[in-house]
């Protein structure tokens, strides 16, 4: 059983986070998510485990390979748009470290 890579964790960490703050501020459920944004979580977990870049991997605008159907990407980018300004109050390390990834070299020279 393969243990999941640091990055990818944190990457996986970071989309949770930000599920969470929209799913909470606009949705009417305050304790967990509701089920439109569980599903959202899960399938980003599940590609995000399954990226074929792992730790050399760079913010997922960035990235050569869109794993995410293109629903679910404009959902993804509909959180990133409300969260991502919040983050910087609510998760600060992840929200630097994930702005901080968006300048890593992608992966374009495998």
């Amino acid at each position: 059983m393969s243990r999941e890579h640091p990055r990818m964790e944190r990457e996986r960490k970071t989309i949770e986070a930000m599920i969470r703050l929209h799913c909470r501020n606009s949705h009417v459920s305050k304790r967990n998510l509701c089920r439109e944004c569980s599903e959202l979580a899960e399938y980003a977990r599940t590609r995000i485990g399954s990226c074929p870049f792992q730790e050399e991997k760079t913010t997922c605008a960035k990235c050569p390979v869109h794993c995410f159907k293109p629903t679910m990407r404009e959902k993804v980018r509909a959180v990133m748009r409300y969260a991502g300004p919040r983050m910087l109050y609510r998760h600060p390390v992840l929200a630097i470290l994930h702005f901080a990834d968006g300048f890593r070299k992608g992966p374009e020279g495998r």
